[in-house]
C-alpha cells in the first residue's frame, strides 16, 4: 500500500513518523524536508535515510503528507537500495517503505 489516509492531522503524522523512524533506529535520519501551500491546502515532503544491512546500503524513504482533499493522505517510497544494475537489494526498499505504514497503522482510515 503506497497511499493510504489516516486520522490525524499531518504535524502528528509526521510525528509519529520521526519517532518510529528516526528515534526507534540506531541509523535512521531525516535528510530533508519541504513543506508548501496554506492550512487546509498543505503538501510536506519528507525523506529518510536509513542504513539496512540486508542491503549493505543506505536506503531513502519519501514520504509525502497532503490534505488536500479535506483528510490527512500519506504516500510512501522507498529507494536506493541494491546492487549493479539490477538493483536487487533483498526487500529491504519495500521493508523501509512499509515503516510509515508501521508508524501510522493505528490510525489508518
Amino acid at each position: 500500500m503506497d497511499t493510504f489516509y489516516v486520522r490525524c492531522s499531518m504535524v502528528d503524522a509526521e510525528k509519529l513518523l520521526d519517532q518510529y523512524i528516526i528515534d526507534g533506529s540506531i541509523t535512521g535520519v531525516c535528510i530533508g524536508k519541504h513543506m508548501t501551500g496554506t492550512v487546509g491546502h498543505m503538501t510536506v515532503i519528507i525523506i529518510y535515510e536509513k542504513h539496512y544491512m540486508r542491503a549493505s546500503n543506505r536506503l531513502t524513504l519519501t514520504v509525502v503528507l497532503d490534505d488536500t482533499t479535506g483528510q490527512t493522505r500519506v504516500f510512501a517510497c522507498g529507494g536506493g537500495g541494491g546492487e549493479g544494475i539490477f538493483r536487487f537489494d533483498w526487500g529491504a526498499s519495500e521493508s523501509f517503505k512499509n515503516s510509515a505504514f508501521e508508524a501510522l497503522k493505528d490510525y489508518i482510515k
